[in-house]
């Protein structure tokens, strides 16, 4: 440092703007929060403009993920129909209409799709964490390993809560995937087409309140959609204003380790499919249309690239490391506590990366080409090789939140430190 450089001002902080975009976690719309529409808190048989009637936006969401349509619902109220000293203003942001007839509504909805949004939306970052990757990857079980891993033992080491968004997410998640795995100990079926899943949404809230809300979005598209537009517009939206991404592979996608696998721990009923899309083709699917039109074609989004079903490694290590080292650090959890430990996390970077290098080149040679801010993490969901459909003994998660944990450092919410 030059003797002049210690006299010359530090870099502020950026101000803090007013309000910021949205990005509806139900459709993933990115709008101005001027452009809420809201719900009527009540209904008029002497008003055709605020009687019960169908919505048209909303029964369009809801058809496209096989949920029964709205018949009779209040009316939508948009602002531009209402003078404004009737609009309510929390922090800058339009939260709030009262109506010709004197009565206030706070249920903000998205313009698009009509879904109602979080009480923050406008207020803090739209910061949205996607959980994506190819059919039969695990997702789903991924997807409730993290959670239940978040909600009962990550959430309080960095003085945090996970919740889901409102009543009837906490209900289906707890019921149709929860209880199942780790009470039951039942694997969860692969999501099929014709079953497209509505998005799990799950906010990240710190007990810090100048820290807004992560929101985590589970949106679960079946290999076969791929070629379906609507699967692939709402996906590219879905992809597009993600904050951040947690991108899954299997090593069954793997073709050069899958036989090794399958010899070693053995062709069990029920562990093995006969059609594994590419981990690279899947990029290109998957994020081909949106990346082609970023910033010399390269998305600066942190994406974790997520090996999954890390405890099948265990049949390809070897003292020698040409696969996975016979000590490594994959097979053993880790616990962070209020930092990201920087030192452990760049050991599993390096020994996964060099692994997918390894055995899958033209995948890791892409993602360098496309991506410009990865890390690679390597997870168990369960702890050990389901048999036939069903897990033995206790589910005994290995580092599933890492991944999670290294988003949350990249996207400024929490440190890093060197070292436990």
């Amino acid at each position: 440092m030059s003797f002049f450089s210690r006299f010359m001002k530090k870099n502020q902080p950026q101000p803090r703007p007013l309000f910021y975009d949205i990005v509806c976690p139900f459709c993933f719309t990115k709008f101005d929060p001027a452009d809420v529409v809201f719900r009527a808190m009540h209904s008029r048989e002497d008003d055709e403009n605020y009687a019960l009637g169908e919505d048209d936006a909303l029964n369009k969401y809801r058809e496209r993920f096989g949920l029964d349509s709205v018949d009779d619902v209040e009316a939508i109220l948009k602002p531009v129909d209402i003078p404004e000293e009737y609009h309510h203003y929390t922090d800058h942001v339009l939260t709030g209409l009262t109506d010709r007839y004197g009565v206030l509504t706070r249920r903000r909805l998205c313009p698009s799709c009509h879904n109602e949004l979080p009480v923050t939306a406008g207020k803090v970052p739209s910061n949205i964490i996607s959980i994506i990757g190819a059919s039969q990857v695990g997702k789903s079980v991924y997807m409730t390993s993290l959670i239940h891993t978040l909600q009962n033992t990550t959430a309080g080491h960095f003085d945090a809560a996970c919740m889901p968004l409102n009543a009837e997410i906490s209900r289906k998640f707890r019921t149709l995937y929860e209880e199942p795995l780790f009470e039951r100990g039942d694997l969860l079926a692969s999501t099929q087409k014709e079953r497209m899943q509505e998005p799990f949404i799950f906010q990240f809230v710190f007990k810090d309140e100048e820290k807004p809300p992560l929101t985590l979005v589970f949106f679960d598209v079946a290999g076969e959609g791929m070629v379906d537009q609507d699967y692939l517009g709402l996906h590219g939206q879905h992809i597009k204003n993600s904050a951040g991404i947690l991108f899954m592979v299997d090593p069954l996608q793997i073709r050069s380790i899958r036989e090794k696998i399958r010899i070693n721990i053995g062709d069990r009923p029920g562990e093995w499919v006969s059609q594994y899309d590419e981990p690279r083709d899947v990029v290109l699917t998957m994020f081909g249309d949106f990346i082609a039109y970023q910033e010399k074609s390269k998305t600066d989004i942190p994406t974790a690239i997520v090996l999954a079903k890390s405890d099948m490694l265990h049949s390809l290590k070897d003292e020698d490391g040409d696969y996975i080292k016979s000590n490594s650090n994959v097979f053993n959890n880790y616990v962070h506590r209020k930092t990201l430990n920087l030192d452990e996390v760049r050991n599993i970077d390096g020994e996964i990366s060099r692994f997918i290098s390894k055995v899958d080149r033209p995948f890791k040679d892409t993602m360098d080409v496309y991506f410009s801010n990865t890390g690679y993490f390597a997870v168990s969901a369960l702890g050990s090789n389901p048999v036939n459909q069903k897990i033995e003994g206790v589910v005994s998660p290995i580092r599933v939140d890492e991944p999670f944990i290294w988003l949350l450092h990249k996207l400024h919410y929490i440190e890093g430190s060197d070292g436990p």
